[in-house]
């Protein structure tokens, strides 16, 4: 696992391998960052069900302004503050050990262009936190999200608030690009 391009393209990410968590592939990041193109740079960026932090160091290598990663698990907090620390963006990142759920129903702690969400494959699309997540108040008019699910899954329900950009599959994933409906 590596950084795909960018400042910090090719370095190593640390994986602890008796975690649970569950890598994004690195043909999936780069089909991912892909289609976002240059709307990363600048941008204000969380990664949610962060895992080993992945996709938001992708992000921050990709010219992302901040990123806020958020998992419940000890061990992948640490793996995460490890590799910010690797590849020399922990200036520029927080990271939380708290479940996504609580950090959507805490306090807003400023507003993200972009929300990446890698929950469990188990969860499926998480549609409840989508709600809450619209509904803090952290989601500017023109925010993206994008969450990745297992493609054996049905076809998704978009939540309300929301409307579905793309639906790509690739394997045994589908990204699902989500952008926030005007007047939502």
């Amino acid at each position: 696992m590596r950084v795909i391009a960018g400042t910090a393209k090719g370095r190593p990410l640390r994986l602890d391998r008796s975690s649970s968590v569950r890598p994004t592939s690195d043909r999936l990041k780069e089909a991912m960052f892909s289609t976002l193109g240059p709307s990363v740079r600048d941008s204000r960026v969380l990664d949610l069900f962060a895992g080993s932090g992945a996709l938001g160091i992708e992000a921050l290598s990709r010219g992302a302004a901040h990123a806020t990663f958020v998992d419940s698990d000890r061990a992948a907090v640490a793996m995460i503050r490890a590799n910010l620390e690797a590849t020399g963006f922990l200036d520029r990142a927080e990271v939380l050990n708290q479940t996504a759920e609580r950090f959507v129903a805490g306090k807003p702690a400023g507003r993200f262009d972009l929300v990446l969400m890698d929950p469990p494959y188990t969860l499926g699309i998480p549609a409840s936190l989508l709600r809450n997540l619209l509904e803090s108040g952290r989601l500017p008019a023109d925010a993206r999200v994008v969450v990745e699910v297992s493609s054996r899954l049905p076809t998704i329900e978009v939540p309300p608030g929301y409307r579905l950009h793309q639906e790509r599959r690739y394997g045994d994933s589908t990204l699902i690009y989500l952008t926030i409906e005007q007047g939502g």
